[in-house]
């Protein structure tokens, strides 16, 4: 099936560029290009496209206000093409939550270096953003059923959580349900480098744990969450009888870079039985080798169910090969790991 795209971009350079990036793809069609979204909003309903592209920063409506509405009257996958400033990650953060797929930062004004990578990266995301649900995802309500009263784990207990495509308002929603007296908790969310700092700085404000950008040789803690970095591995590891965050830049693993095995597979090497894996939203198979790994060793392990993710691939594959011990909807993933973490505390 060919994938249609609008391309939606004020600058008729960016317009041009997106567009020869995808037009000699297989499976994409750019159907249409628009300046602003008001020729944006007659082109969708003309074009009928599957995918939008979307820049912020445009005349007469931005690309919020024009998300925000076109989520509400006519759901449809939206990639959003970022700056790499901190006002642009902002911008992107808040396009997520008001329910763009994904992003991908802007090539930059020279547009020579990297075109590739970033061509590759927009197209991967492209087809991902094709096969989401944003219309179930409309319907569905991510506040937990039931409240989590306590999440306190065993001495030594971590919580890894791996994530992409979607993961951005996944793994909120999943922090946002714990309370404080929660294990350390690890995160590799694929994200690219300028972004990082702002997810987890927003996640700290709208959750009741303490959640920062993780940093090479910070010792993890109870009601704290470290999210790895843009293009930096994280790894939990042991040192001086504390567990601790290591980062590196070492190649990519599983295409990826934070990867969500390279996370997985330290917490099943360093805490083995005591930890507790959660594979959310995704396209793709990052995770499901590390997750394997961690239910090997002796972990709990939790997939995000097919109806409530965004994107069920990575879930989907961990799930197929035996990483999971137990899928949930998103809403109930909280409860699920404090439950798992009780009867852990609980045991002899």
């Amino acid at each position: 099936m060919t994938i249609k795209v609008l391309v939606v971009d004020d600058s008729a350079l960016i317009r041009g560029v997106l567009t020869r990036m995808l037009v000699n793809e297989g499976d994409i069609e750019v159907v249409g290009t628009a300046l602003d979204p008001i020729d944006a909003r007659a082109k969708v309903k003309t074009l009928n496209p599957d995918v939008i592209t979307l820049d912020i920063e445009m005349p007469n409506m931005n690309g919020l206000q024009f998300l925000d509405r076109l989520m509400r009257l006519r759901p449809t996958p939206v990639v959003m093409v970022s700056t790499l400033t901190t006002k642009g990650a902002s911008e992107t953060l808040l396009a997520l939550e008001l329910g763009a797929v994904d992003f991908v930062a802007k090539p930059g004004v020279g547009l020579d270096g990297g075109l590739e990578t970033f061509g590759a990266g927009l197209r991967e995301k492209i087809r991902a953003a094709a096969t989401s649900d944003v219309r179930g995802r409309a319907q569905r309500v991510d506040a937990p059923k039931v409240a989590v009263r306590t999440a306190a784990g065993p001495a030594g207990a971590l919580i890894a959580i791996g994530a992409s495509t979607g993961g951005v308002e996944a793994v909120r929603a999943v922090l946002s349900a714990l309370p404080v007296d929660c294990p350390p908790i690890a995160i590799a969310q694929h994200m690219p480098a300028g972004f990082t700092s702002r997810f987890a700085a927003r996640l700290d404000s709208l959750c009741a744990i303490n959640v920062v950008e993780a940093e090479d040789g910070m010792v993890v803690q109870t009601g704290n969450a470290y999210v790895a970095r843009g293009d930096y591995h994280l790894r939990i590891e042991r040192r001086s009888g504390q567990l601790k965050c290591r980062l590196d830049q070492k190649d990519q693993e599983s295409g990826h870079r934070p990867s969500v095995d390279v996370l997985f597979g330290s917490v099943a090497q360093t805490v083995g039985a005591a930890g507790i894996g959660i594979i959310l939203t995704g396209m793709g198979r990052d995770g499901a080798r590390g997750l394997g790994q961690m239910r090997d060793a002796g972990a709990h392990t939790i997939g995000q169910s097919r109806a409530s993710a965004l994107v069920y691939g990575m879930p989907k594959v961990a799930f197929e090969e035996g990483a999971v011990v137990e899928q949930a909807p998103l809403d109930e993933i909280a409860l699920r790991l404090a439950n798992a973490l009780g009867r852990a505390r609980s045991a002899p």
